[in-house]
This record gives C-alpha cells, structure tokens and sequence, in this order.
C-alpha cells in the first residue's frame, strides 16, 4: 500500500505543477504569503548556521528560494516523488551552488535538520487508517535524517467543519505532539497560533 501512496501522491503533485506551474498553487497552496509564512515556522528548528538539510517533497524548490531571500547558509538538499516537481526545481536553480535535487523517496543522507510542507495532507481517496500509516512512516523518515532536528505541518482536525475538503487529511495536533515526545525527544514543540488552518512540529534532538 505504501508504495501504491507514493504513486498517487506523485501524481497529485506532477499534475499540479503541469497545471500551474512553479507556484504556490502548483503545490496546492492558496497564496505565496501564507507559504512564506508556514516556512517560518517550519524554519524555527534551525539554528547556528552554516547547517545541511534535507526538504522531503520540496516540490519547485519554494522552501529554497525563501531560505535565499532570507539569507540562510544552508547545503540544501530537496527530494520529490514527482520527476515534474524536480524538473522545475532544477531548472529554476540551475546555476546555485551547494543545491542538490533528487527524484527520490529518500534523502540518501542525514543533515542536521530534515522538514516536510504539506506533503502530510494530501490523502485523496485513500483510507485514514492507510494515510496514517504513511504519515507516520514519513516522520520516523525525517527522524532518521536528521541529526539535529526535524519539522513537519499537516492540516489540522481544528478546521472549521464546513471548510473541511474529503481529499485532504486533517490530524489531531495533540496525537502528533505525543507519538514525537514519546519516540524522539523532550523536546519537542506544537505552534498552532499562526492564523492558518494547520499546525507544525519542531522535535530538537540536540547535539
């Protein structure tokens, strides 16, 4: 089933990018503001630059093109399921230096900080109890990739009811605040308190 997951959520992504291409919407976002603004939180894990880190489905390469505009010394490595996704990405960045994009469902290394943006939410027609199952899969992924710390988002179960869509997956923040505190750190944050309908994780394992 895992693998049949990937399948359909490398199609979801390609067909977005080859209907609105390297933009926010071509990763299923409604605007660039609020992007910028679930990178902020995503990016709360960092710390003491220069750092590596790996962006698991990073999609054009968005989460990179705001590290630049911020300044960060960051070896950047994204990896995505969609081969359209990297295509853009590549292209985009094509003459940046300490840049690597792969077509992967892997890293092929540990960084010091590993983060996943909206790749958690988009569950389509596949069952909860399956979805979840890859959910979890995925943050022990970016648990074993990271040295220092990793964070995710994911849609939140707190949504208003009637904004709430069937295709996308909603979870219970205090669910994943629990299985990180349990299974990877003391450390371990929840924001739910930037005016989107989701919330992020930050688990800080320390040196």
């Amino acid at each position: 089933m895992s693998e049949d997951i990937k399948t359909r959520v490398a199609q979801y992504y390609s067909q977005r990018v080859q209907t609105f291409g390297a933009t926010p919407a071509g990763v299923d976002w409604n605007s660039e503001a609020s992007q910028r603004l679930r990178f902020k939180q995503l990016l709360q894990i960092t710390a003491n630059q220069p750092y590596s880190l790996n962006d698991m489905g990073c999609g054009y390469g968005a989460l990179l093109e705001h590290l630049r505009a911020e300044g960060a010394d960051a070896d950047y490595l994204g990896y995505d399921l969609s081969s359209e996704m990297i295509s853009n990405a590549k292209a985009k960045f094509a003459d940046k230096t300490g840049v690597t994009f792969l077509c992967a469902d892997q890293a092929g290394r540990q960084a010091d900080y590993a983060v996943a943006s909206g790749l958690l939410s988009v569950k389509q027609d596949v069952a909860v109890q399956d979805w979840e199952e890859f959910v979890f899969n995925m943050i022990n992924q970016l648990n074993q990739e990271s040295r220092l710390g990793f964070s995710f988002n994911c849609l939140t179960l707190y949504s208003d009811q009637e904004k709430m869509k069937p295709h996308l997956y909603y979870g219970d923040p205090c669910r994943f605040f629990d299985y990180c505190k349990r299974n990877f750190s003391r450390n371990v944050a929840l924001l739910h308190d930037y005016d989107l309908y989701e919330f992020t994780i930050l688990v800080r394992k320390g040196g």
